[in-house]
């Protein structure tokens, strides 16, 4: 028995985070009913790196399954990570697994791309390494497996693949299509000269806004019978999280999306001051605007820096090593605006929870200067895994005194405004601005840590670049 679809039940949000997958069930009403998570698997393929994605959509099949039983939803809608894409052909095949962009292509690869990349100035997007620009993993592909690219009928972005394997049709969007990878020209508001040179336009399917019903899903449930949901066209993560809070009637702001990423994005700041030396570029948003942005791995970084420390850090061990001078400089992972250094510690020696404090102090200092560089002035909304620890979002208040910050209080930006868009589709506006002040945290010498920290930032990128011959 197949049991008819219904516009107004509960909705399945799929969060494909690189590193954390969640999956939320939204009641109408917008509360949370349900929360699945889970971590991708990534293999090997002919030495590249690749998504299990048999695996990773095993359980997603087996967690809608169970959440479409329980809750009776109706929707699916998905929101994913950047620099991903995959070749397909039909309603069901995939023509090469799909690639991890934490790996970099091979050098005779990158002098091929790198003279064609298209200025800055068009597509407002640098030229990034490993797969953090997408064009350049395609292009690796369409070089290395020729035979697959030719049978190709349709590049997919990430979200999209997943849109395809629930429903068999191939789809594009703006904010993925946008999301710095030399495809798109933001200005333009479409594909790049890039696109054109190498003839790929035809293999990108039609443009259809995020959160629109693009199809039918159908599910068998628990019981065994059947049931139909609609499927909702996905969003890239960042971008999903920006449209939640504008959604909400928030405007003039600057978010601070956290998670392995730290993006930060103003809406306020000119295109003329992104420095593409500095991982400033533009994203697109879900209506297709151009949307500034900076980006630094500065959830990946603090991981590596503390050690991988998970418990509370209290206020007397920041304290205790801005004392002893001791300061976590850039870059520990690929990206940001010190692509030229490689990170350390200086000052001295720091273990534990010490350690896990100068990761701390990293990140908030890291977030503190880009805010500068991407010239904000106005609100900060703290969004996602750093919007949960207390000492991150008031030290940043504290260094942005002139500013009101905010963190929002569901931490879920990118699944919210993934949910928020399907329900836009409904004709259905649930969600209500539920950003909190945030104190700042009165940390004595705080603004002088910061000082001292952008100058040894600054010199050791003087000195990183001077060596490069970029200087």
């Amino acid at each position: 028995m197949t049991r008819p679809v219904s516009q107004h039940g509960p909705l399945a949000v799929f969060d494909l985070g690189k590193t954390n997958s969640k999956l939320f069930v939204f009641a109408p009403d917008g509360a949370v009913l349900d929360e699945r998570r889970a971590k991708p698997v990534w293999g090997s393929y002919k030495g590249r790196a690749v998504l299990d994605e048999q695996h990773f959509f095993r359980w997603m099949h087996r967690e809608l399954t169970d959440v479409v039983s329980k809750h009776g939803v109706t929707g699916l809608m998905i929101s994913a990570h950047g620099c991903t894409f995959a070749l397909v052909q039909g309603q069901d095949r995939l023509l090469h697994p799909i690639l991890d962009y934490e790996q970099e292509i091979p050098d005779a690869v990158a002098a091929k791309i790198a003279p064609i990349l298209p200025d800055f100035s068009e597509t407002y997007t640098p030229h990034l390494p490993l797969g953090f620009c997408i064009a350049r993993h395609i292009f690796w592909l369409e070089e290395e497996e020729p035979q697959a690219f030719a049978e190709t009928e349709s590049i997919l972005c990430y979200p999209q693949y997943w849109i395809w394997r629930f429903t068999g049709r191939h789809l594009s969007e703006y904010s993925y299509l946008g999301a710095h990878n030399q495809l798109w020209a933001p200005l333009k508001r479409d594909y790049s000269s890039l696109v054109d040179r190498l003839g790929w336009r035809s293999k990108f399917p039609a443009i259809v806004p995020s959160g629109t019903i693009v199809g039918q899903a159908t599910v068998r449930l628990n019981d065994g019978s059947e049931t139909t949901i609609d499927v909702h066209n996905g969003v890239h993560d960042s971008n999903s999280a920006l449209a939640y809070y504008r959604m909400t009637g928030l405007e003039h702001f600057t978010i601070v999306s956290t998670g392995t990423w730290v993006i930060i994005i103003n809406l306020d700041c000119p295109l003329g001051a992104l420095d593409e030396e500095r991982d400033m570029l533009s994203n697109v948003t879900v209506n297709g605007e151009p949307a500034p942005s900076l980006r630094f791995m500065g959830g990946r970084e603090y991981d590596l820096i503390s050690g991988g420390w998970s418990k509370p850090i209290g206020q007397a061990a920041v304290q205790a090593v801005m004392a002893r001078g001791v300061f976590a400089l850039p870059s520990w992972a690929a990206g940001g605006p010190f692509p030229e250094v490689k990170g350390e510690i200086v000052g001295g020696e720091v273990a534990g929870e010490e350690r896990a404090a100068v990761a701390a102090l990293y990140v908030v200092m890291m977030t503190d200067l880009s805010l500068d560089l991407i010239r904000s002035t106005n609100k900060v909304v703290v969004d996602g895994g750093l919007a949960k620890i207390e000492l991150y979002t008031s030290m940043l208040a504290q260094l942005r005194s002139t500013q009101a910050v905010v963190r929002s209080t569901m931490s879920e930006g990118s699944a919210t405004g993934a949910a928020a868009l399907a329900f836009k589709a409904r004709g259905s506006f649930p969600f209500k601005d539920e950003t909190v002040p945030v104190a700042a945290s009165g940390i004595a010498g705080l603004e002088v840590y910061r000082d001292r920290w952008r100058d040894l930032a600054s010199a050791a990128r003087a000195r990183a670049r001077h060596a490069a011959g970029l200087e």
